[in-house]
């Protein structure tokens, strides 16, 4: 039997070996026994409470990771576990039981040594460490596990530095390092595996048999349908493809690659470069980990942090996703009047014939949203959802989920969540580093004192911190996943916006979606690697086209901080200033739009003077405050003004006629 192919939840992973035979039913049989653990957690809580939870969890799907994953030291790489991987999973099952072993007082003892470990507690503390580091290197690559090496230096070292450096502390011995990662809330067993073993292994699991009872298929067919006739239709497509899809997966990645499979050849037809094609299509993917009523793993870390419903941080989503989508729509439209984009013909399927018959894909992910309106806890709402999915898909045969596919679901769904396990574990190392030293609020003070060093004006103080903390982010996204990038991004930045006024859920959406941007940021844009694969485009080039597509909705979180209206974006505040901000926000994503795709919608090419004004259109806008507004409208009227008065003085050219391959080149062909 070959292995389940693993459902991608986040982009937190590196490839998997592909396990067949009985080493591949064996992972898949100790998986399906993980979900069947989460599914009883949620509806008879382990009576030893969370933690000792969490210890099961950790030693179910830790070991696994050496099993699934390679170790990529050496020439190649096997698709059979070696030797060495082997002892490496035994020794995280060992390791991770340990403090539940019934010798040696049991689980209770080992709570009662908390702070006093004995020699043995820290030799497994020890081992559990390594093996953590080990698998989170293995899932995600060096950067992470180089930063977490970083921070236990610091814990240990820290108190060599000279004492009058801010960052400095009274220093850590070894065993109260590993007393804090192995042995308190903190650690390993801390909210963000907490996190993992509830929420995400839930959607995941939901994710697959949304997928096996085929939804995947719908959405994209849906897509392709809904804009047969437009002759923006191959672009569109894309976008819708890939916000449906990442309902069911919440992996940028994995969804620009499956829509890529299926619009690619649209796409390629319409006249559209590779590179531009793969640069749409990974922007659409991350849309996927912004996109209600999954998003990302970091979301759920958001929702524990402020201690809030995850509906309620599913509300703070939704404006900043429209604004998103409409963004990548604008340069979509923007691109079909300045590339070599045609008309194609596509399947004659009828949109309402499909929702008539199989619009009921869209059911389960309805009834989440309800039952979290309702008050039902997120765990027992998305498991309610996945039972939904299943029983639907009986109404068409060629999806049943038969027992085979229930195990197969089951399987997948735990095997897509062991590298944000990894990655979760590993962020312990992070949280209980930074909360045993004090390093958070040293770090945010350096932020701090940094921008009050240019200067004393506090709008100026708060406005340059921000810029200081995207910077930052966007860096610090470059090495690490996105859920290990908002945790780090949180416990040093968070407390640095917090200090200066920013309201709590304004700051913490701010470090998600700057987590989130990295996804699309060169030179390690995941998404934008995997799509460039599917079209053949240079990988680079594809990265700056992504960039281009995301960057205007990606300044919106810049107005959530700046001034008290931004948090109207994040539907805080009544209807009416909820209302106005995102019709000023959605007029800034088109300056920017204008700005970065050289073309004002229904006039024509935008030259360098409008392009200019285009962009300070849309960063005024941003700052929504009455002056900013009205500037920032004026500009953009004379963005559009410029552009006509330019394309009345070069003749009258309709904007249908296919457009201009650059700034006041000569018209394409009509498609």
């Amino acid at each position: 039997m070959v292995d389940p192919p693993a459902v991608h939840y986040d982009d937190e992973e590196l490839p998997a070996r592909s396990l067949s035979g009985r080493i591949g039913l064996g992972v898949s049989l100790v998986a399906f026994a993980v979900a069947l653990l989460v599914l009883w957690q949620v509806f008879r809580p382990l009576a030893r409470g969370s933690q000792f939870y969490l210890i099961i969890f950790l030693a179910g799907t830790l070991p696994l990771v050496f099993l699934a994953y390679r170790s990529r030291f050496g020439k190649g790489g096997r698709e059979r576990p070696t030797p060495a991987d082997w002892l490496l999973a035994a020794l995280a099952l060992i390791a991770c039981l340990y403090p539940v072993n019934p010798f040696r007082g049991g689980y209770d003892g080992f709570l009662d040594r908390q702070g006093l470990l004995q020699p043995i507690d820290i030799i497994f503390g020890a081992a559990l460490l390594i093996l953590v580091v080990e698998a989170c290197r293995r899932t995600t690559g060096l950067a992470l596990p180089i930063v977490c090496l970083a921070f236990l230096a610091y814990g240990y070292y820290g108190g060599l530095l000279p004492q009058n450096w801010p960052i400095a502390h009274a220093g850590l011995d070894f065993a109260q390092i590993v007393d804090a990662l192995y042995n308190s809330g903190s650690g390993f067993y801390g909210t963000p595996l907490d996190v993992a073993a509830t929420y995400i292994v839930l959607f995941t699991i939901y994710g697959a048999v949304l997928d096996l009872s085929g939804a995947s298929r719908f959405f994209v067919d849906l897509s392709v349908a809904a804009f047969r006739r437009s002759r923006s239709a191959a672009g569109r497509t894309a976008v819708a493809a890939g916000f449906l899809l990442g309902t069911v997966s919440g992996s940028g990645t994995a969804t620009a690659v499956s829509v890529g499979a299926v619009t690619w050849p649209l796409l390629r037809r319409a006249g559209y470069p590779p590179e531009q094609a793969g640069g749409m299509l990974a922007a659409a993917g991350v849309g996927a980990i912004l996109s209600p009523p999954t998003l990302g793993a970091a979301a759920f870390i958001v929702a524990e942090y402020l201690d809030v419903s995850y509906l309620t941080v599913l509300g703070w989503a939704t404006i900043p996703t429209l604004l998103y989508y409409l963004g990548i729509l604008l340069a979509v439209e923007i691109d079909v009047r300045r590339f070599r984009v045609r008309s194609i013909e596509v399947p004659a399927t009828s949109a309402w014939r499909l929702l008539l018959r199989f619009g009921y894909h869209f059911s389960s992910l309805i009834l989440i949203v309800v039952l979290l309106a309702l008050d039902v806890s997120a765990t027992r709402a998305v498991v309610y959802a996945t039972l939904a999915a299943f029983l639907l898909s009986f109404l068409d045969p060629r999806c049943r989920m038969t027992p085979p596919r229930v195990f197969t679901a089951l399987s997948a769904g735990v095997r897509g969540v062991l590298p944000v396990v990894a990655v979760c574990a590993a962020a312990g190392i992070i949280t209980a580093t930074t909360t045993k030293t004090g390093l958070g609020a040293q770090l945010a003070s350096l932020l701090v004192s940094g921008a009050q060093a240019v200067t004393s004006n506090p709008t100026a103080v708060l406005a340059l911190t921000v810029v200081l903390a995207a910077v930052a982010l966007a860096i610090l996204g470059l090495a690490v996943p996105v859920t290990a990038s908002f945790i780090i991004g949180w416990v040093i930045i968070g407390p640095a916006l917090l200090g200066l006024g920013v309201p709590a859920p304004a700051a913490a959406m701010f470090v998600f979606y700057y987590s989130v941007l990295s996804e699309v940021t060169p030179p390690t844009a995941l998404a934008a690697v995997g799509a460039s694969a599917i079209t053949g485009g240079r990988t680079v080039p594809t990265m700056w086209q992504a960039l281009k597509y995301a960057l205007p909705a990606f300044l919106v979180p810049v107005a959530f901080v700046l001034t008290d209206s931004g948090s109207s974006l994040l539907a805080r505040g009544s209807f009416v200033d909820i209302l106005w901000t995102t019709v000023v926000a959605a007029l800034a994503v088109l300056g920017l739009a204008v700005a970065t795709g050289g073309w004002v919608p229904g006039i024509g090419a935008a030259g360098t003077p409008s392009r200019l004004l285009a962009a300070v259109a849309g960063l005024l806008l941003l700052y929504l405050e009455p002056l900013t507004i009205a500037i920032g409208v004026t500009a953009l009227v004379a963005a559009a003004g410029w552009a006509f008065v330019r394309r009345r003085s070069a003749g009258s050219i309709p904007e249908d006629s296919a457009g201009l391959a650059e700034d006041g080149e000569t018209p394409t062909e009509r498609g």
